[in-house]
């Protein structure tokens, strides 16, 4: 029963291994880099392998391979290396608030941001079809991408919006940052997530609202310049909603701290 004996250490490893192989699947998923991580694993696992049957010519040599593999995966995964601390830095750590939220210890709580005038936004620049990209601070960071775009101080209401995604603005590409009831930068560039669950007829604004909400805790509305349709999206995924309506409560809900 030796198996029984666990330590409260052994949990918390436990739970640490879990959640580093949890971000590195976020990192990798939907690209190559999974085959090469997968024939990676089978190497360590052949190495193993050998020096359980006591091969001792194969095994230095897999040994010195990997000894030395590791400094060059460093130089070919540097990308994916930057992509993984950005995510571990930018964990949810306002999560907790949500929970208790949930409780209704803070019920009286709203948000600040002037959510009926972007819902009046979008429904007029999806009957135009005007495409556009709002992105929602929460509790993450966001100056790494707000740097790539143009620093403002606007209040946030419907003409304010229309106007920056008109399509003859110069403010148009790329997307704009809400704090609280500001918008504090146009023109961000995000990162674009390489999901290939996402369905081919959504395009690089799409990708992008996915690529930022999947690595921050921001909520993001996308607005069609194709067909229309206003997407809602939510750590990385697409949230269903019946009518603007009820779009507009979830975006309420999520925005209150």
């Amino acid at each position: 029963m030796e198996f029984l004996d666990i330590r409260i250490i052994d949990i918390i490893d436990i739970v640490l291994v879990a959640f580093l192989l949890y971000y590195l699947y976020k990192l990798v998923k939907g690209t190559v880099a999974i085959n090469i991580f997968i024939g990676i694993v089978i190497i360590i696992a052949i190495w193993e392998l050998t020096k359980l049957l006591q091969m001792e010519l194969l095994s230095k040599i897999l040994g010195e391979f990997l000894g030395v593999g590791m400094f060059a995966l460093i130089v070919v995964f540097q990308q994916e290396i930057r992509k993984f601390l950005l995510m571990i830095g930018s964990t949810n750590f306002g999560a907790r608030r949500r929970f208790f939220k949930q409780f209704k210890f803070n019920s009286d709580a709203v948000t600040k941001t002037n959510v009926e005038a972007v819902m009046a936004a979008c429904k007029k620049m999806s009957k135009d079809g005007t495409g556009a990209l709002i992105v929602f601070h929460r509790n993450n960071s966001l100056d790494f991408v707000k740097n790539s775009g143009d620093a403002m101080h606007m209040e946030v209401n419907q003409p304010t919006i229309e106007s920056i995604f008109f399509k003859n603005s110069p403010l148009h590409d790329g997307a704009i940052i809400i704090e609280e009831n500001t918008v504090t930068a146009t023109r961000v560039i995000l990162p674009v997530s390489n999901d290939r669950k996402i369905p081919l007829r959504f395009g690089l604004r799409h990708r992008a609202a996915v690529g930022i909400s999947e690595k921050t805790d921001a909520v993001c509305l996308v607005v069609s310049e194709e067909n229309g349709q206003i997407s809602y999206l939510k750590d990385g995924e697409f949230v269903l909603y019946d009518d603007l309506e009820d779009l507009k409560n979830q975006l309420k809900q999520d925005l209150i701290f």
